[in-house]
């Protein structure tokens, strides 16, 4: 398969460039995987397509402020880093810019000082191992100096941080945020545990594989990069029952999406506590083990995450949904609207 089978036409001015004022107020398109056919409802109407004793499998991940500005050092010239994760104590992988600016021993200062990082290592596509050097508690720094690593396509100043964060967010740890899940409010978490469909939660922190284009011609030899995720056993009781119960496995976003087939990949389509990295690549020819429908919001041209709802819902009727998006004006990407695939 090449990654132009994945491409689709997208005008500029339907990448959301800012959120909506209420969360749950976005469109939501409906798709059905098995005949292709396609509504139109409000995210709202999510819970009318939630069956009792479903389950719904959301990841807790928090993302951090993650983005800083900061100046080298010897030179003074100014260096923007991005955190993608903690590789052990206060050694961390970023992304950096302009990376030819930053060798090993280069320092860059933050926050007039109060920040500090020591490159250790030197790796390709702008990537950098630092050590961190400050006084205090780091993530009470990082929350002071940081800004949210809002994706290259928006444009605009985030007013509200906490809206590039879901309301449930916990573990902190992302350098992006699970953005299908960011049209849930608590009031709609409560009405849909009202209606007796598990809501449980997985985490998995989104790493540099959501800021890396395909570059491939064949998408069989993309290489992602991995992700640490976590599920408690609790989660997996839920998750098993429900499968013997019959009942669905609905997960919210691709990243829960690869989390439970991780797992499910790894026990024959059971689930079991289990922390750990994955690579997993999702593309058409993929046989599901673990979810049965996916909540998402609508992704780049040419992307592993349009090649991955296209393993579960097949490629024409995504790039047929899409065009259907396009010609309804939805908004897509980060903030943009929302896709049930049934």
């Amino acid at each position: 398969m090449k990654t132009d089978d994945f491409d689709y036409y997208l005008p500029e001015e339907l990448i959301a460039q800012t959120p909506l004022k209420k969360r749950d107020s976005s469109r939501l398109l409906v798709l059905d995987r098995k005949t292709g056919e396609i509504e139109h409802k409000h995210f709202t109407d999510i819970i009318d397509y939630l069956e009792e004793g479903d389950t719904l499998v959301l990841n807790d991940t928090k993302v951090l402020p993650a983005r800083l500005i900061g100046t080298k050092e010897e030179t003074g010239a100014v260096i923007e880093v991005l955190l993608l994760k903690n590789i052990e104590n206060d050694i961390w992988e970023c992304l950096t810019k302009p990376a030819r600016r930053v060798k090993k021993g280069t320092i860059v200062t933050f926050g007039d000082g109060k920040l500090k990082m020591r490159c250790l290592e030197e790796f390709d596509e702008g990537i950098r191992h630092f050590e961190m050097i400050y006084d205090g508690i780091f993530y009470e720094i990082l929350d002071e100096l940081g800004t949210m690593p809002l994706p290259p396509y928006i444009h605009e100043k985030l007013d509200d941080q906490s809206r590039y964060q879901t309301v449930y967010a916990k573990e902190t740890g992302s350098a992006a945020a699970p953005t299908a899940g960011l049209h849930f409010t608590k009031e709609l978490l409560e009405k849909i545990k009202n209606k007796n469909i598990n809501i449980c939660y997985v985490t998995l922190h989104v790493g540099l594989g959501t800021f890396r284009p395909v570059n491939v011609e064949k998408i069989e030899n993309h290489e992602m990069h991995s992700e640490f995720y976590t599920m408690s056993q609790e989660t997996a009781n839920i998750l098993n029952k429900t499968k013997e119960n019959g009942k669905r496995i609905i997960a919210v976003g691709t990243t829960s999406t690869r989390t439970l087939e991780t797992i499910a990949k790894d026990n024959n389509g059971k689930f079991a506590a289990k922390s750990g990295f994955t690579k997993i690549f999702i593309y058409p020819g993929y046989e599901f083990k673990g979810i049965d429908c996916l909540i998402t919001n609508f992704h780049l041209p040419k992307s592993t995450l349009v090649m991955l709802v296209s393993a579960l819902a097949g490629r024409e009727n995504i790039l047929n949904a899409y065009k259907i998006a396009v010609e309804e004006k939805y908004r897509f990407f980060s903030f943009g609207d929302s896709m049930f695939i049934k």
